[in-house]
Parts: C-alpha cells; sequence; structure tokens
C-alpha cells in the first residue's frame, strides 16, 4: 500500500502510451505527440527539443546523444550519436596551445563536432512517423515566445551563473541584467527557434552544412580552436547504429550502449553486486557499502581502459568475463572501505533522459547532454548554439585508450539503459548525473530487481556514491548508517544538492499496462493514457 503520507508521489499507470522525462513541459509536448498518433521517436525527439529550450544548461542541439531502441518485437539497437574530435586535435597541437594536463571545461578544444542533430536525424529517417516541423513546433514556440523557469532548472541556473558570466555571448543570452532569472520568470532563445526550424527544413544538412556550420566553425577558431567547415561537413552522417551490450541481473537482461559510453560500467558494478545476496538480511549501511566499493572498482578499470571503441577492442568481453568478475567481486571487504580509485578526470553533471513507450509497444531510451552545466559555455553569437564540452573528458596521455586524436569520440558518461526479459524490452530507464550515471542505474536496478520496489520509491529512495576518494551520501540516509559506513573508513560527504535523477518506464508483459516514474529530484513527470 503506497505510503500517502510520505510527501512523495505514486507511479504512474496508464494503459496506452506514456513518457517521462525531466521536465513538465517536455514531457506535455510528447504526450501531445503520443496523443496525435506519433510513435515512441516522434515522442522522443518532440520531448527532447522542448528540453534543448527549457533546460539549457542540462541540453542542447550543440550536444551529443546516445539511444536505445526496441521496436515491438525486434531487436533492441544502440545509436551512438557522439560526436567526433577535429581532424586537427592532436596531442601535440594541444600541447602547443599551452595545455598539459586536461583540457579545460571552457577551452574550444572541449567541443567535439555535436553528434545531437545527426543523431535526431538519424533516428527518424529510420523510426520516426511525423515530419520534424510538427514535432519541433512546441518546441519552436517556446524559443520564440518563452517559458518560465522551473525551480530545479533555476537553482541549477543559479549555481552556473558566474562561469556563464565570462563568455559575453552567453552572458547576454542567458543572465540578461546580470543574473540568472527566478523561478516563474520567463525566458526564451530565439536565434535556437531558427535553428530548429532550418533543421526540419532541411534535416541534418541544415546544421552541419551551408551558412550554419560556416558560422560555427568560425567562431570556435576565433576563440582558438581547430574546427573547420569540413569538420562540421564530415559530421553529418556521424550517428551510427551499433550492437548493445549486455549482462543478466535479477532474471533480466541489462542492455547498455557500447563503448565510448560508460553503460560498460554500470554492467560491471552489476556483475560484481550479483556475487552477493541483496534481496535480504543487508543493513542500509551494509548495501550502501556494497554498492560504494563495486562502484569504485567498476569505475577504476573505466577510467583506465574505456575509450573511442576502435581503441579498446574487446573490453567489455574481457571485463564482463565470469573469470574477472570472479576476480573483482574476491576484493570487496564487507568491514572495510577499499583504497578508493584514483579520479584524475573533470567532474561531468549535466544531461537529460526519457523514456517513451507507444501505444504499439515500441519503447526508447534516450538521453542528450551537453555535459557540464551549460556545456563549455561557449555561445556562438550569430547562430545561437551553445558548443558542449564533452571534449574536455579526453586524455592528453600517449597511448590511453582516450586520448585525444583527430576523428576521435571521447569517454562518454551519458547511457542510456533498457531492462529485457525473455528477448523482450520490459523498462526502457536512465539515470542522469554524469559521473553518478552507471552508479545510479546499479542501485536503481537493484531496489526494483532485488528489493521489488515500486518505480517512483526506488527513484527516491536515498543515495549514494562513491567519489573523488569519498562517500557522498544523501541527507535521507539515517544517522545508524552514516556511523556504521565511517566506521568502516568510509569519508562522507553529505550533499547540499540532489545526486542525480531519473526516469523509467515498466512494461507488464501480461497485462501490457505501463508504469512509470520520474525522480522527485527533478521538476519533470511521467504521463500517459
Amino acid at each position: 500500500m503506497f505510503d500517502f503520507f510520505s510527501a512523495r508521489r505514486p507511479s504512474t499507470l496508464a494503459s496506452e502510451a506514456m513518457i517521462a522525462t525531466s521536465h513538465p513541459l517536455s514531457t506535455a509536448a510528447g504526450l501531445e505527440i503520443l496523443s496525435a498518433g506519433g510513435n515512441a521517436v516522434d515522442a522522443a525527439i518532440c520531448a527532447v527539443s522542448v528540453q534543448c529550450v527549457v533546460d539549457p544548461l542540462m541540453t542542447g542541439i550543440g550536444g551529443d546523444c546516445f539511444a536505445l531502441y526496441a521496436p515491438k518485437g525486434g531487436k533492441v539497437k544502440a545509436l551512438n550519436g557522439s560526436g567526433r574530435a577535429p581532424a586537427g586535435a592532436t596531442i601535440e597541437a594541444l600541447r602547443g596551445a599551452g595545455l598539459s594536463d586536461e583540457i579545460p571545461q571552457t577551452s574550444p578544444h572541449a567541443v567535439t563536432i555535436p553528434g545531437a542533430i545527426s543523431a535526431w536525424c538519424r533516428l527518424h529517417a529510420d523510426h520516426g512517423s511525423m515530419p520534424l516541423d510538427r514535432l519541433f513546433a512546441r518546441a519552436i514556440g517556446y524559443a520564440e515566445n518563452g517559458f518560465p523557469v522551473t525551480p530545479r532548472v533555476a537553482m541549477d541556473w543559479a549555481e552556473t551563473a558566474e562561469l556563464v558570466g565570462r563568455d559575453e555571448h552567453a552572458a547576454k543570452l542567458f543572465l540578461p541584467g546580470g543574473r540568472a532569472p527566478s523561478v516563474g520568470e520567463t525566458r526564451s532563445q530565439p536565434l535556437l527557434a531558427a535553428r530548429l526550424r532550418e533543421i526540419a527544413a532541411k534535416g541534418a544538412a541544415g546544421f552541419y552544412e551551408g551558412d550554419t556550420a560556416a558560422k560555427m566553425a568560425a567562431h570556435l577558431q576565433s576563440l582558438g580552436g581547430l574546427q573547420t567547415e569540413e569538420d562540421f561537413h564530415e559530421g553529418l552522417d556521424q550517428a551510427h547504429w551499433v550492437d548493445p551490450i549486455s549482462t543478466s541481473y535479477g532474471g533480466h537482461d541489462v542492455l547498455e550502449c557500447p563503448p565510448n559510453g560508460q553503460g560498460l560500467a554500470a554492467l560491471l558494478i552489476l556483475r560484481i553486486l550479483s556475487k552477493f545476496d541483496l534481496k535480504g538480511g543487508l543493513s542500509e549501511a551494509d548495501r550502501i557499502h556494497l554498492h560504494a566499493e563495486a562502484t569504485k572498482i567498476a569505475y577504476h578499470h573505466r577510467d583506465a581502459l574505456i575509450g573511442d571503441p576502435a581503441a579498446c577492442p574487446g573490453v567489455a568481453e574481457t571485463l564482463l568475463s565470469d573469470a574477472v568478475v570472479d576476480t573483482l567481486a574476491a576484493r570487496i571487504d564487507m568491514s572495510r572501505a577499499g583504497t578508493p580509485a584514483l579520479w584524475d578526470e573533470p567532474e561531468h553533471k549535466d544531461t537529460i533522459y526519457l523514456s517513451v513507450v507507444d501505444r504499439d509497444g515500441n519503447a526508447i531510451s534516450f538521453i542528450n547532454s551537453i555535459f557540464h552545466g551549460f556545456g563549455s559555455t561557449r555561445l556562438d553569437p550569430q547562430t545561437g548554439v551553445l558548443f558542449h564540452s564533452r571534449g574536455s573528458s579526453f586524455r592528453l596521455i600517449d597511448g590511453h585508450p582516450n586520448a585525444i586524436a583527430p576523428g576521435k569520440r571521447p569517454m562518454h558518461t551519458i547511457i542510456p539503459g533498457m531492462l529485457c526479459k525473455d528477448g523482450a524490452a520490459v523498462m526502457p530507464f536512465g539515470v542522469m548525473g554524469g559521473q553518478y550515471q552507471a552508479a545510479g542505474q546499479a542501485a536503481f536496478l537493484s531496489g526494483v530487481l532485488d528489493l521489488g520496489m515500486d518505480l517512483q520509491a526506488a527513484m527516491d529512495a536515498p543515495r549514494s556514491f562513491a567519489f573523488g576518494g569519498e562517500l557522498q551520501i544523501e541527507p535521507a540516509v539515517s544517522e545508524a548508517a552514516r556511523v556504521d559506513l565511517a566506521a568502516r573508513g568510509h569519508k562522507l560527504h553529505v550533499m547540499h544538492s540532489p545526486l542525480g535523477g531519473s526516469q523509467a518506464i515498466r512494461i507488464n508483459p501480461e497485462t501490457g499496462v505501463l508504469t512509470g516514474g520520474s525522480d522527485t529530484r527533478k521538476d519533470g513527470m511521467a504521463l500517459g493514457f
């Protein structure tokens, strides 16, 4: 029985179709498309286009995208919409530009050729049913006429204001009057509306070719970037379909996009957790400790081994093998915290994720990101495109799988997930929060599959994350668990802001009823009919 005194909300139920996003206007727009007869892909593209307008610090057309698409009765396939480094991007070139250890968030060298529009158009061409101008209509309206700023967006906007203010063009658009907007204030992005109209009319060529591409390349070059018009032209068809990677957990198959994404880290955490009994008998502290230790092990290997798929062939098969997993699981001591993994790359935070299931049973797990809050903060004043900062995750280390190189894709933190049973998709799901995503997915799935929690309850449960040599915990973690964890050697850090966000839609294979959840740490919701 749901506790109606909990100040939480129950999961959403529907019988035909459902969408779950982290913003109410995005959910409403996607639901409108589903109600008009659009399919899951149509609704996802509509919803993400709206979110690029109304949640500009989290996502945008100048970012990257990954998706897992499950046609009813068909095989799940993965779409890699991550962008590539410019042809001139070499370690030597960046060292010559004065970089030695890492690529700063605001550097023009942090901008790889954005892959999101290539991915949207590839997805639309292969599986969409409505024209792009129809799918972009709500987003264009909000961009031209304005949208009200929601509470979580306002909080995050304010936290990034100082950094955004360093770019004169971004500051003019996002900080009029020198400040971030308050809850309920209206903001607009008219140039973004123009770009969406251009893409609707010309497809991906409206972004990667012609006047828009020339202007974007010129602006990045004016900042010292290596991007050229030819690099943008090459980005036109950079999104491509690949086979997912997977592992078994709790009687289900968990599917992820393969490297260059960190989905492999999520699968490795689950494989390690599967060697322990999480269904009963463990205290709150035990569960947090076990999750922390598995996370540290998995992320250590992620940072050392994952990059562009061409640079790490066979890594998924190796890390998920029984021999490797047994060895790694045996390193966990339930009585004490192990030596933290080495964390030596930038903190990755900002992303949006959404799930859709349509009336025909097609499902999509979709994620779009500009990496840090407001990405690189570099905004082209002529096109209105805000560029992401994904290239800041590249290493400047010769021989490293994630070392920057011409045409190379960086390691990505954004990971859509898909849960399957008996060969059929039963739950598109995802967790936002950059570095936290792989750990968050494992914790969410353990709550649902090991503890039998309702989707919304599993999302709302207190979170923890072993990161940077400390154990981050949300305030709702009990005092008894904190004392226990500290005694095991964990350095606790109580977070002042929530860890991540999540969405999911579960399909009951027997009744067809859909159960959806949207994380209360964000502004969004799950809606259906």
